[in-house]
């Protein structure tokens, strides 16, 4: 099904003539990302200037568009009657008499497909600040199906949108997962409240820094380690996503990196990266690291470079290592510095355990990591499709357009409830009357209740619903003249102890032939 491309023209119209003069209106602005939002969301405070008379007023469902639009930064202002922007954006309105549902025209304005279209058509010199002209954009012409089609081209992307949402939601939740547990095995770090004993890392190992590679050099190539490739991990064991470079003649041997070993980002324009620690282990793969970088080699047992990577993650430690790591005009660090750094070092046999745990935590990261790239992949293929008119959207929904339903997000291995056929028992309680006033005191005893219910799994998946289900009823018979209901709260902490027993082997993910889905299982003690 191909449909016939329509001008914007045809579909929007200029506005925005309106200023805010004296109003007190909502500062939006527009990101890459989420389109237009509360300014104070996007830079945690309002940068507006102090008098904004000359702002654009953008009324309910109208456009704004920013630049670069080319980086599909525009968006549809859906949350206000009325809302001011900055007058250097563009605000369009819909033509009167268009059936146009929202949600599709801002994702087909957002795609890859119609950056290409802006990207083809932009005027300027300066790559940031290249534009379309207004009678440019109106002149574009995009897919346009009927409006039912809209809709469910719309809801078929949200859906792919939510799952990709889901995946990264769980990421972060391993990352709180891990600094969580960090503090609990080891302590804050500072205070050292533990009584570690502190020490300097030039006693357990050296540094080295990595190589400034010359322009031109031609001969050999050799794959090499940059800051780019740090992101957010503290651990790389796949190298094939790394960059090769052409030199004269191969490194020395001690320019390549061996397992175990751990690289910091010297300097950076940006000060997040600048002491970012991960530990590598390359294997058999040659890999040097670039002079951006500062290689450590630990030579005794009693470090483990699993510990140092998350100690250097640390808020209150990165603070420490930034008391003497400033410089004018970029962040840096250096040998010195790092070896002046108090180190507490933990018993190794409690470095060990951490160890086991980041191992498990980082299996499951992984799995997500995965599943985040595949649906990311999914939502390309949809959306090109979906725009030229290739889906057969006779077998999508058609979603009931209303009030926005309240949204339920589930781990995919988190759905489901199969049904059980034996009953479970949660145990009586003295927590139950001070649970339903305290959130803390809840989250004990919804942990109480999670290890019996699990207990008695036997070979039954483990459920989180059903789990709700049973805890909601056990609460209206001990507390019958209460009407508390289990709220997304309660369903986040579930989630977080769910993560935390995957990581620490209490549960474990198996493959359900029959109904073709990952599922939980309980580790029966």
């Amino acid at each position: 099904m191909t449909w016939a491309p329509k001008p914007l023209g045809e579909i929007l119209k200029q506005s925005g003539r309106d200023r805010a003069g004296d109003q007190d209106l909502p500062v939006l602005s527009i990101t890459m990302k989420h389109g237009l939002i509360d300014q104070a969301d996007k830079f945690k405070k309002r940068i507006a200037s102090s008098d904004t008379s000359n702002y654009r007023i953008a009324y309910k469902n109208e456009l704004v568009v920013g630049f670069p639009i080319d980086e599909g930064v525009l968006g549809f202002q859906t949350k206000y009657p009325a809302g001011i922007v900055s007058p250097a954006y563009d605000v369009w309105k819909l033509q009167e008499e268009i059936d146009c549902h929202i949600p599709y025209l801002e994702r087909y304005l957002r795609s890859s497909q119609a950056r290409s279209l802006y990207a083809s058509r932009m005027q300027g010199a300066v790559a940031r600040r290249r534009s379309l002209t207004k009678t440019d954009f109106l002149n574009l012409k995009i897919p346009f199906p009927v409006l039912d089609d809209q809709i469910r081209i719309a809801y078929l992307l949200s859906k792919v949108e939510e799952q990709v949402a889901q995946r990264k939601q769980h990421l972060q939740q391993l990352d709180d997962l891990l600094k969580s547990v960090f503090l609990e095995i080891f302590g804050d770090p500072v205070r050292n409240e533990r009584g570690w004993g502190v020490e300097s890392l030039l006693k357990y190992g050296s540094f080295k820094n990595g190589l400034n590679f010359g322009k031109g050099e031609i001969g050999t190539t050799v794959r090499y380690l940059g800051v780019g490739d740090f992101k957010s991990k503290t651990t790389l064991d796949d190298f094939d996503s790394l960059a090769f470079v052409e030199l004269n003649q191969l490194p020395a041997a001690d320019y390549f990196l061996q397992d175990g070993d751990l690289l910091f980002v010297r300097s950076n324009g940006k000060r997040e990266l600048v002491g970012r620690c991960m530990a590598v282990y390359p294997g058999a793969e040659k890999v040097t690291y670039s002079g951006f970088c500062i290689r450590y080699r630990i030579n005794d047992p009693a470090l483990q470079a699993t510990y140092i990577s998350h100690l250097f993650r640390s808020a209150a430690f990165r603070r420490v290592l930034f008391q003497g790591g400033q410089g004018a005009n970029i962040q840096n660090i250096n040998q010195q510095i790092l070896s002046n750094l108090p180190i507490p070092v933990p018993a190794e046999e409690v470095q060990n355990q951490f160890a086991v745990i980041v191992e498990r935590i980082e299996g499951l990261r992984f799995c997500y990591q995965q599943s985040l790239t595949d649906l990311e992949a999914l939502y390309g293929v949809l959306s090109q499709r979906a725009f030229k008119g290739e889906l057969d959207l006779s077998r999508v929904p058609m979603p009931f357009i209303g009030p926005e339903e309240e949204k339920t997000v589930a781990a995919e291995s988190l759905s489901a409830p199969a049904e059980q056929d034996f009953a479970i028992h949660l145990p009586e309680t003295d927590k139950l009357l001070v649970a339903l006033e305290s959130v803390e005191a809840r989250e004990s005893l919804i942990a109480e209740w999670l290890e019996a219910y699990s207990g008695q799994l036997g070979n039954a998946p483990f459920s989180v619903q059903l789990f709700m289900v049973a805890a909601q009823t056990r609460l209206a018979e001990l507390h019958p003249d209460n009407d508390f209901v289990l709220g997304a709260t309660d369903y986040e902490y579930i989630k977080f102890w769910v993560i935390k027993a995957l990581a620490d082997g209490r549960l474990v993910q198996a493959f359900d032939n029959t109904g073709n889905r990952i599922e939980l299982k309980a580790v029966q003690g």
